[in-house]
C-alpha cells in the first residue's frame, strides 16, 4: 500500500533528477503506468500526488501530467583544479546510474556507464558464443565476456583522465571493490595521471531493486527477476568496497537521491 506508492514516486522523481525524463515530457496515463508497476490506478494517483506536491510533475489542459523541472535546461560545468574520478557501484537495481547520472547533471562531468558503453558488443558477443543475449549470470559471461567488459570501461576511462577530463563511471564493480589488486591499479592509475579518486557504494534493499527492476523493463534483468529468489540470496546487503569510500542509500524513506547527490559534490569538491 502506502510503501508501494512510495516506491513509485521515488523512481520518477530518481529518473527527473537524473534527466532521464526531461522537463515539458508527458507522462503515461495512471492506467498505463499502473499496468507497467503491477499495482492499482489508485496507487499511482498516490505517488502523482507526491510529486506534484514537490512541484516535479504539473498537470497541463489536454495535456495531462508532464514533467517540471525547468532547471534540466540550465548548463552546468564545474570546473576542478584537477581530474576527478568518481566510481560509482552497486548491485543490479541499486540505483547507481541514476545517481551517476544526477551527479553529472550537477556537475557536467562525462558519464561512462558500463552498459550505456559496452552492452550492445556484449550482447552480440553472448549470441555468437551460443548463449542468450540477457543472461548476465552465466559462466560464459561472468568468465569469458565480463573481464574484456571492464577492460574496454577502464580504458574508456583511463583516455578520458588522460586528457584532464573528470569522469563519473558507473558500473555494478563487485568483484573488483573487493578486489585490493584492482583497487591498488585503479589508485596507480588515479596517481599517475594527477587525479582524485572518489568511490560510492549504492545500497538498496531488496524489495526496492526489484521495484527498479521491473521499472526500467530491461531484458538483461530477466533471468534475475525470473528467480528472484535464487539471485537475492547471493546479494550481501552488508557488502562495502576494501577501499575507502562514501555510502548512498537508495531505499525508500531514505532521503531523496537528488539530497544525496548535492552532498556528495560538495564532499567531492572540498
Amino acid at each position: 500500500g502506502a510503501a508501494k506508492h512510495e516506491q513509485i514516486a521515488r523512481i520518477i522523481r530518481n529518473d527527473i533528477e537524473a534527466g532521464k525524463l526531461r522537463h515539458g515530457q508527458k507522462l503515461p496515463s495512471d492506467r498505463e503506468q499502473a499496468e507497467q508497476f503491477g499495482v492499482s490506478s489508485p496507487v499511482v494517483a498516490k505517488a502523482m500526488s507526491i510529486l506534484t506536491d514537490e512541484g516535479l510533475v504539473a498537470t497541463r489542459p489536454r495535456a495531462g501530467r508532464i514533467v517540471n523541472a525547468p532547471e534540466q535546461l540550465e548548463t552546468r560545468e564545474v570546473r576542478t583544479s584537477m581530474p576527478h574520478l568518481v566510481v560509482i557501484g552497486g548491485y543490479a537495481g541499486s540505483g547507481k546510474s541514476e545517481l551517476g547520472r544526477t551527479i553529472s547533471r550537477l556537475t557536467g562531468w562525462a558519464m561512462v556507464d558500463k552498459d550505456t558503453t559496452t552492452r550492445p558488443v556484449v550482447e552480440k558477443a553472448l549470441e555468437v558464443m551460443g548463449t542468450s543475449p540477457n543472461d548476465r549470470e552465466s559462466d560464459i559471461y561472468l568468465n569469458e565476456v565480463r573481464p574484456r567488459e571492464y577492460e574496454a570501461m577502464m580504458a574508456t576511462i583511463t583516455e578520458n583522465l588522460n586528457a584532464g577530463g573528470n569522469v563519473i563511471a558507473t558500473a555494478p564493480f563487485i568483484r573488483e571493490l573487493k578486489d585490493e589488486a584492482w583497487i591498488r591499479n585503479l589508485r596507480a592509475l588515479c596517481t599517475d595521471t594527477g587525479t582524485r579518486l572518489t568511490i560510492i557504494w549504492v545500497r538498496c534493499d531488496a524489495e526496492s531493486m526489484n521495484t527498479y527492476l521491473r521499472h526500467r523493463g530491461a531484458a538483461r534483468d530477466s533471468t534475475k527477476l525470473g528467480n528472484w529468489q535464487t539471485y537475492i540470496a547471493g546479494v550481501d546487503p552488508t557488502f562495502e568496497p576494501l577501499a575507502e569510500h562514501l555510502i548512498v542509500d537508495n531505499s525508500i524513506g531514505q532521503p531523496p537521491l537528488i539530497e544525496q547527490a548535492k552532498a556528495l559534490v560538495a564532499k567531492i569538491l572540498g
